[in-house]
């Protein structure tokens, strides 16, 4: 049977466009690609096409909405769900409008459907005293231990997230002076990270207590589970956890009441702020592509600022008692007259 055309520059979307000219990561594909397979699905069930039959004359607006409507309704989906799956509709039809000019309407019109208003997500994050307590939970006293130490010290120094560092291998690390980590984050763009020297002094320890040290092994992976296969990110959330669970047990003040891999990340930007690191600096430590998306720390930041000094506030209220004389208070909202 021949190829539909909407079959033709999908499997060139997914295949060609996306992985070699817009350079998204595999893990975008993977989710550009279940965009589509649930959509087909929809359409064959909700709206009787068969797959091998949809065109992109079937393609316009009106069906992309009902597509985000059956989303949101039958399958339970949140706003952000839906967002990403219209985000994959919305780079297919710029990625149409360039390769078939004659949809260039429909293209333009399903564009201008418009993302969801979501709700705002609060950032969890551990004080430096919560942080440096926790990564003294691994034992140094077993090989596991220390390479627990190692990983959550470095989760937490570099800022990376928990997939930049499950693709981490020895290569990228930099032991001598000045000591870097190469993150590769989204989109497959890379970025370096300076480490502090007690990090660097322990990765030093830890590769040569792995043998990772020789020149063959810079393709290894740095992290590696008891089959000695790649600690994937379930890997690295589950020793978050593990120790995590641990710190809260014992002293659940110090901490929120949930602490994921991206907390850490969350630390480490909130704790160089602290120290009067400027949010570009800090924009480009995480590899945030936008300062709007780092100013969120900002924000908290003067958050925590303000509750401080109204926590430790000189005026009393009796300075305030002033506001109770009325002629006073209606000479200093119409001065002049």
């Amino acid at each position: 049977m021949k190829p539909t055309n909407f079959a033709y520059y999908l499997t060139n979307f997914l295949s060609k466009y996306l992985p070699g000219i817009a350079g998204l990561s595999p893990n975008t594909i993977m989710s550009y690609r279940d965009t589509f397979s649930l959509f087909l699905d929809f359409c064959s069930e909700d709206k009787k096409i068969k797959p091998e039959k949809f065109s992109l004359n079937h393609l316009n607006r009106k069906l992309v909405e009902d597509y985000l409507e059956w989303l949101e309704k039958a399958r339970n989906c949140v706003a952000s769900t839906r967002n990403v799956r219209l985000a994959a509709f919305h780079s297919f039809c710029r990625y149409l409008q360039m390769e078939f000019p004659d949809y260039i309407h429909s293209a333009q019109q399903i564009l201008s459907v418009p993302m969801k208003r979501t709700m705002k997500i609060s950032v969890e994050y551990a004080t430096l005293e919560a942080m440096k307590f926790l990564l003294g939970k691994p034992s140094k006293l077993t090989k596991r231990g220390r390479r627990d130490i190692v990983l959550l010290s470095l989760l937490y120094d570099s800022g990376a997230r928990a997939q930049e560092l499950a693709d981490l291998k020895v290569g990228d690390i930099r032991t001598v002076s000045p000591a870097t980590v190469k993150l590769t984050g989204k989109g497959n763009k890379r970025r370096i990270v300076p480490l502090m020297k007690p990090m660097s002094e322990l990765l030093r320890q830890y590769l040569k207590e792995n043998n990772l040290t020789e020149p063959y092994t810079f393709d290894y992976p740095l992290f590696s589970n008891r089959s000695k296969n790649k600690l994937t990110r379930a890997g690295i959330s589950y020793v978050v956890k593990k120790y995590t669970n641990e710190a809260i047990k014992e002293v659940p003040e110090l901490f929120p009441d949930k602490l994921s891999p991206h907390c850490f990340r969350h630390s480490k930007a909130i704790h160089l702020l602290q120290s009067g690191v400027n949010l570009i600096y800090i924009r480009d430590f995480l590899g945030h592509v936008d300062v709007k998306t780092t100013e969120i720390y900002a924000r908290i930041d003067g958050e925590m600022k303000r509750k401080a000094l109204e926590n430790n506030s000189v005026v009393s209220d009796k300075m305030t008692e002033w506001q109770s004389n009325a002629g006073l208070m209606m000479w200093l909202k119409n001065p002049g007259k």
